[in-house]
């Protein structure tokens, strides 16, 4: 039995900085595989900048990870693309790629990348020019489940290509949207470029709930979120039987070396773990979430 990997997905949140590197610090002592470094969200978060994530990932390559700098979702000015390219340039390593503008640099450069779960990679094709820009590993988009990775695992070998490593969000709150527009600004009636920062007063996100006061979404800066923390460890025999390779756990505030441990027994054993969270439903060709009562009438 293939040992399947682990991976701490990129921090989502915005943290402060000793917060971060407390968490950084236990993680490299973590049974984990892959670690990925970096702001993907906004970047006005600048608790950690560039310099400061290169170091770090110099850092925890010295305990035994991989380590993979993770680039912004959404580029929408010239400095933040200065910062992509040194991120490519200067990382020393892999990089995850989140939009086009990476894996172009990613391609110049002869980088090798990873195609982050907001590239919305949906057929074979793409994938298999991907692949020829220097494509390692695809972590597909959180709403793409079971049905739709066989299907495109059966048309790249149809047509003799070979699958890159394949990488899953196995633990975490799912990315579901970004938006030029500050959600967590607007949701507190403040302009963007006048937040504050005030995100960082949520590290798992600020909660949105229904006019019924029912849980609903997680706002985070421009990105919003499920509410809810999935977890696909139950469904870690059919994962394999489909020939993935990583389980990626999304960071969250407390017990993740708990979250790690679970998942770090459960890819050792042939049974099935309980579920410690939600079950995805996205990953079972169903709503992420059950459909609210109709109105009467």
């Amino acid at each position: 039995m293939n040992t399947l990997k682990l991976s701490l997905g990129p921090l989502q949140y915005f943290w402060p900085r000793e917060r971060a590197l407390a968490f950084y610090r236990e993680a490299a002592q973590w049974p984990l595989d892959i670690i990925y470094l970096g702001e993907t969200v906004c970047s006005k978060r600048r608790e950690l900048g560039t310099r400061d994530w290169i170091a770090l990932a110099e850092e925890l390559r010295a305990s035994g990870k991989q380590v993979v700098l993770s680039t912004l979702a959404l580029i929408e000015a010239e400095s933040e693309l200065g910062a992509l390219k040194r991120l490519v340039g200067e990382g020393g390593g892999w990089v995850e790629a989140n939009d086009l503008s990476a894996v172009q640099l990613c391609r110049e450069r002869k980088v090798p990348f990873v195609a982050g779960p907001s590239l919305n990679i949906y057929n074979h094709r793409a994938l298999a020019l991907l692949i020829e820009d220097g494509l390692r590993r695809w972590v597909p988009g959180v709403e793409q489940g079971e049905t739709l990775l066989r299907e495109l695992r059966a048309a790249m070998l149809a047509e003799g290509h070979a699958m890159p490593e394949l990488e899953v969000v196995a633990f975490g709150r799912l990315p579901l949207s970004y938006s030029a527009r500050c959600f967590t600004a607007r949701a507190l009636d403040v302009a963007k470029d006048q937040c504050e920062f005030r995100c960082i007063e949520y590290p798992d996100g600020m909660p949105l709930a229904t006019r019924e006061g029912k849980p609903f979404l997680r706002i985070n800066g421009i990105q919003v979120q499920g509410e809810e923390v999935t977890d696909l460890g139950p469904e870690l025999p059919v994962l394999r039987e489909l020939g993935v390779d990583v389980l990626r756990l999304y960071p969250q505030v407390d017990g993740m070396a708990d979250v790690v441990s679970h998942f770090d027994l459960a890819r050792r054993s042939l049974a099935a773990p309980p579920r410690i969270a939600r079950r995805n439903g996205y990953w079972h060709g169903e709503p992420g979430m059950p459909m609210a009562t109709a109105w009467p009438g």
